[in-house]
């Protein structure tokens, strides 16, 4: 197997395992947990089932020290392809993943919180629930804030693909279109949330745009003269 092609599947791996913890911390753990609108009852299912509530938490944050190891992963495969492209493609995808971390803030005030420490004693119950909810839902907004660094770190990442010759264009061209779909969504969620449901099933078909790559990387990884 040449230099290239395994540099390839590592970075299939790594883009894998990103999907996955992404799956289990975005959807999956909040699908459980949060019902929307109803402090109490979120609180209630994350008091019942606080092992979930810190798996989601953990695994976000695994979640984004391996999408740093990707980027660093791909820069290797694509420097050469062209280093400016490559080195913006990293720090995109850095400044995301320092800003999830920051966003991780929220989740865990929220776990403070419904621990009931000694120091929140002057609290009832009712404003204890609101104030966790409240960590929650500025966490879930901060998620919607970052979507945009989803979205610009794909286009350099497309158009590296684009001018490699081991990858297929076509693949370059459906990283465009996640790319493009991160960034509606931003836009619609804050300027136009009129419209964020009704554009939600196909901005999610969008999105799926980074599954050829991600399929390309593990199975083909590398292949010369496309």
């Amino acid at each position: 197997m040449n230099s290239t092609k395994k540099k390839a599947r590592f970075a299939g791996v790594l883009y894998l395992l990103l999907a996955i913890t992404g799956i289990v911390s975005l959807l999956y753990v909040p699908g459980k947990l949060i019902v929307n609108g109803d402090a109490a009852a979120t609180v209630s299912n994350i008091v019942s089932s606080e092992t979930l509530f810190r798996t989601g938490i953990t695994v976000g944050l695994i979640a984004n020290i391996v999408f740093a190891l990707l980027a660093l992963a791909l820069y290797r495969l694509f420097r050469e392809i062209d280093k400016s492209l490559s080195m913006l493609m990293v720090a995109l995808v850095l400044i995301s993943v320092s800003a999830s971390f920051a966003n991780a803030c929220s989740e865990i005030a929220a776990l403070i919180i419904i621990e009931d420490p000694e120091f929140l004693s002057t609290f009832d119950k009712p404003q204890l629930d609101s104030l966790a909810y409240l960590f929650i839902r500025i966490h879930s907004w901060g998620l919607q804030a970052i979507q945009v660094f989803w979205g610009l770190w794909l286009f350099p990442f497309g158009i590296l693909v684009w001018k490699s010759r081991f990858i297929p264009k076509i693949i370059g061209a459906s990283l465009f279109v996640a790319g493009t779909a991160y960034i509606i969504s931003f836009i619609t969620f804050y300027l136009l949330p009129q419209l964020a449901s009704s554009l939600s099933t196909l901005l999610m078909i969008m999105e799926a745009g980074e599954l050829p790559v991600i399929l390309w990387l593990l199975v083909v990884g590398a292949k010369e003269d496309i």
